[in-house]
C-alpha cells in the first residue's frame, strides 16, 4: 500500500505525462495546533482535481478555488501562510489559532518527479532540494534521521522509508501487522527461517528473509529509525535476535507474549552480556491495552505503541498491557491480546 505522500508523487507524474498542469504544495512550518504535520503534501491539477492533504479541508478548498479561477499562474515556487489572524483561523479551520506555511511549486520536467520515484522504487532515502528562486531541483541520497529543511533560498524535503521495522516471525498476526506498518510508511522486513511459515506469505511490499533472526539483526544494523519486533514465541528464534537488537540504537525493541513469558525471557537475557539499561529497554508484553482478542486487534495495539514511541509520546504505564492487566486482575498466563491462545488453538 502506498503512503499518502508517495501517492501524491505518483499521481503528479501521471498528470504531468498526460500534459496537465500540476501544483505541488508542501507544509513547511506550523505554529499552534495545525491540522497536518510538516512535510505533508498535496498535488492539485489544473482543473481542480486533488490528491493528498495539507489541512482538514478548508485550505484545500481555497487552493482549488484559486486554481479554478486563475489557473496555475506562478511559474516559480511561492509561499503561502494561512491562519495569521483569528478570521483566517476560523475560515480555514485551524484550531486554537493554528498557523501553517506552504511552499507551492508548479511542476514541470525540471521538477524531476519521475527520477525521484525511480529512486524511491529502489528503497532509497532521498533529499529533494528545490531552489525557491529558480525552481531547479537536485536529488541526492539522504542520511537516516533526515528531516525537512527550509530557508529563504531552498526547500529540502525527505522522501523514502525513513523508518524500518524488522518483524521476526511470519504468522497471521505478522501479516496483518505488516500491512498496517506499510500504511504507516515503514520499510518492513520479515525474518523467519521456518519455510512452513514464510512459504505461505502473501503480502506484497515486504522484504522476506530466511536467515536466522540474530544474523538478520546484525545485517540490518538497526539505527535510531529502526524497530525490532519478535512474534514467534520461540526462544531459539527470539532471544538471540532481541539480545543483538538491544545493543543497537533501535528506537523500539519488543516481544509478544504473556506476562509470565516476558518475565522468563528477561531472566534468560540476564545471562547474556546486556547492561541493565539495555535490558530495561526491552518492551514486553508489547502493545497498549485495548482488550484485544483477535490478530487484527493485537496488531492495532502493537502498532499504536510503536508509533507512539516513534513520535516521542510518553505513554502512561497504565496503558501498557502488563500494568493494565495487573490492575484488572487478569490471569498471569493470559497473553498480550490472547496471542498465544490464538496461535496454538
Amino acid at each position: 500500500m502506498d503512503s499518502i505522500d508517495l501517492d501524491v508523487l505518483k499521481r503528479s507524474q501521471q498528470w504531468l505525462e498526460a500534459g496537465r498542469g500540476v501544483l505541488l504544495a508542501t507544509v513547511v512550518r506550523t505554529w499552534g495546533s495545525a491540522p497536518r504535520p510538516v512535510g505533508a503534501m498535496l498535488a492539485l491539477r489544473d482543473d481542480g482535481a486533488l490528491v493528498g492533504s495539507v489541512s482538514g479541508g478548508c485550505i484545500e478548498d481555497d487552493l482549488i478555488a484559486s486554481v479554478q479561477r486563475d489557473g496555475i499562474v506562478p511559474q516559480r515556487p511561492g509561499r503561502l501562510v494561512y491562519g495569521v489572524d483569528a478570521d483566517q483561523a476560523h475560515r480555514f479551520g485551524l484550531p486554537c489559532g493554528g498557523t501553517l506555511e506552504l511552499v507551492t511549486e508548479p511542476l514541470s520536467a525540471q521538477s524531476r518527479i519521475g527520477e525521484l520515484l525511480s529512486m524511491l522504487a529502489e528503497g532509497r532515502l532521498v533529499h529533494r532540494r528545490l531552489c525557491l528562486r529558480s525552481g531547479e531541483v537536485r536529488l541526492e541520497s539522504a542520511p537516516a534521521g533526515s528531516s525537512l529543511q527550509v530557508d529563504a533560498h531552498a526547500l529540502v524535503t525527505v522522501h523514502g522509508p525513513r523508518y524500518r521495522l524488522l518483524v521476526i516471525g511470519a504468522g497471521e498476526l505478522s501479516r496483518i501487522l505488516c500491512a498496517m506498518a506499510l500504511a504507516l510508511d515503514f520499510q518492513v522486513t520479515v525474518c523467519d527461517p521456518r519455510s512452513e511459515y514464510l512459504d505461505q506469505w502473501d503480502l506484497a511490499g515486504v522484504e522476506l528473509v530466511r536467515s536466522m533472526p540474530d544474523d538478520t539483526v546484525d545485517a540490518m544494523q538497526p539505527d535510531a529509525c529502526s524497530a525490532v519486533l519478535a512474534l514467534t514465541h520461540d526462544p531459539k528464534l527470539d532471544d538471540l535476535a532481541l539480545m543483538q537488537a538491544l545493543k543497537t540504537p533501535a528506537f523500539y525493541v519488543g516481544a509478544l507474549g504473556s506476562r509470565a513469558n516476558n518475565h522468563a525471557r528477561r531472566e534468560r537475557l540476564r545471562l547474556f552480556d546486556l547492561t541493565a539499561a539495555q535490558l530495561q529497554a526491552l518492551r514486553g508484553p508489547v502493545g497498549i491495552f485495548i482488550g484485544s482478542k483477535t490478530p487484527a486487534e493485537i496488531a492495532i495495539s502493537v502498532m499504536a505503541e510503536i508509533v507512539a514511541v516513534r513520535n516521542g509520546v510518553l505513554l502512561p504505564r497504565v496503558w501498557g498491557v502488563e500494568e493494565a492487566k495487573s490492575l484488572r486482575g487478569a490471569p498471569a498466563a493470559e497473553s498480550s491480546g490472547s496471542a498465544c491462545r490464538l496461535r496454538h488453538g
